[in-house]
């Protein structure tokens, strides 16, 4: 007995047989219908029509890689064919087929998409050339057209994660100021408790100045503690993913925060930088840690618009009326973010970025917000500011206003619907 090879019992890989290409014949006499169903109809899948009408029917009913269409037809002519089968497919092949027409008639066929003309009568290996070159642009549009959708999937996928990292490196900024924000008090409840112990020491009991001075540091203590507290309350909201959920906030608080967080950055240089809180203050339904990313890409983008120093202000106020949004026309000068997504129900809060720089020149002005555009050096900026700014106003259901000219500066103009 023989051995057997395990190589013999191996089976064969199996091919999968590409399917059949679609041909569609279109032609109003019978005899050239005829003539190219015997040459093709062992290698394309066929179908045939003869006249427009059910040429366009068929195209609709099936998925058609190559078309040939006489030119002159009873009723729809071959050139108005072809515009109807590009309506439907703009990728099906198209090859004309002629005995009288004009030259104009050709080029205005090749115009309008078609891939190649053919003199009847046609001569079967010129017909199967044409039609092999037809199928093989078939296939590389098709390939062409999935390397673009590919391609586009894959940019939108890098932007979406430019995206992330950029929000994440601004929040990460967030949170250290918030660090900050929180060290000052207990550097002060730490400070004032060493205080109290060296006053009073192991004193059994505490009166007169004593008692007094207790009392104060305690009183100062308490305060502090309340700040931290509202300081991590305000910030909680960022853990909360549902946006339809964020507790209202002070805007006096933001402000606050943000003038903090903005007096140590670097962008801030040698530049002038004002923050008037609300005479009275107000509260919005708007993330709190989303409110701070807005403002500060603002002041950040009025501090990098010039490299001579110029300042920043931010300033707010409430508006008992909506907003006249057919007043705010996209121009030279101005651009209104989110008209159709504002919830323009009053009342209103807006909050105002106005810097001092040389203004945004009308060619740039349409492309601000979108990713990765920038007219700052490499280590100034990624280009991804704005759009954030963007999509946080769109996410909060908010508008943003944009008016500059020339030579006298910038003005962002928030608008939140109120509480």
């Amino acid at each position: 007995m023989h051995a057997t090879s395990t190589l013999d019992t191996v089976p064969p890989p199996v091919t999968e047989t590409p399917a059949k290409r679609t041909l569609l014949i279109v032609d109003d006499e019978e005899g050239p219908r005829q003539s190219l169903r015997v040459v093709f109809k062992d290698q394309y899948n066929l179908l045939i029509a003869n006249d427009g009408t059910r040429a366009i029917e068929l195209a609709k009913q099936n998925r058609i890689d190559v078309a040939i269409t006489d030119i002159r037809m009873v009723g729809m002519s071959g050139v108005e064919l072809l515009e109807h089968l590009k309506a439907v497919d703009p990728g099906i092949e198209v090859i004309m087929l002629t005995a009288y027409e004009t030259v104009d008639t050709l080029r205005l066929a090749l115009r309008l998409g078609a891939c190649d003309y053919l003199n009847k009568p046609f001569d079967i290996a010129t017909m199967r050339k044409a039609v092999s070159n037809a199928m093989e642009r078939r296939s590389l549009g098709e390939e062409i057209r999935n390397n673009g959708q590919a391609l586009q999937e894959l940019q939108k996928e890098l932007h979406n994660q430019r995206m992330e990292e950029e929000i994440t490196r601004t929040r990460g900024e967030i949170y250290a100021s918030i660090i900050h924000d929180i060290n000052g008090p207990l550097t002060v409840i730490s400070g004032f408790i060493q205080l109290m112990n060296q006053r009073i020491g192991n004193s059994g009991r505490i009166e007169g100045d004593d008692l007094d001075f207790v009392k104060d540091r305690l009183r100062t203590i308490t305060r502090q503690v309340t700040n931290c507290i509202e300081i991590s309350r305000r910030y909680l909201s960022f853990l909360r993913q549902d946006a339809d959920e964020h507790p209202p906030v002070g805007v006096n608080h933001i402000l606050a925060d943000l003038r903090e967080l903005v007096r140590v950055h670097p962008s801030i240089k040698e530049n002038e930088f004002v923050i008037e809180p609300l005479a009275e203050d107000a509260v919005v339904r708007i993330n709190g840690t989303d409110l701070i990313q807005i403002l500060l890409n603002l002041a950040v983008n009025g501090f990098q618009c010039s490299p001579e120093k110029h300042s920043v202000k931010i300033t707010g106020c409430r508006l008992p009326q909506p907003l006249e949004l057919d007043g705010i026309v996209d121009g030279r000068e101005e651009r209104l973010i989110n008209r159709e997504g504002f919830k323009n129900i009053a009342p209103l809060l807006s909050l105002t970025v106005t810097d001092t720089g040389p203004g945004i020149p009308a060619e740039i002005l349409p492309r601000i917000f979108d990713p990765y555009f920038t007219t700052k050096s490499a280590n100034q900026g990624t280009g991804l500011g704005l759009n954030v700014v963007q999509r946080l106003t769109r996410e909060a259901k908010a508008a943003l206003h944009v008016r500059t000219r020339p030579g006298q500066g910038t003005t962002f103009t928030l608008y939140l619907p109120g509480n």
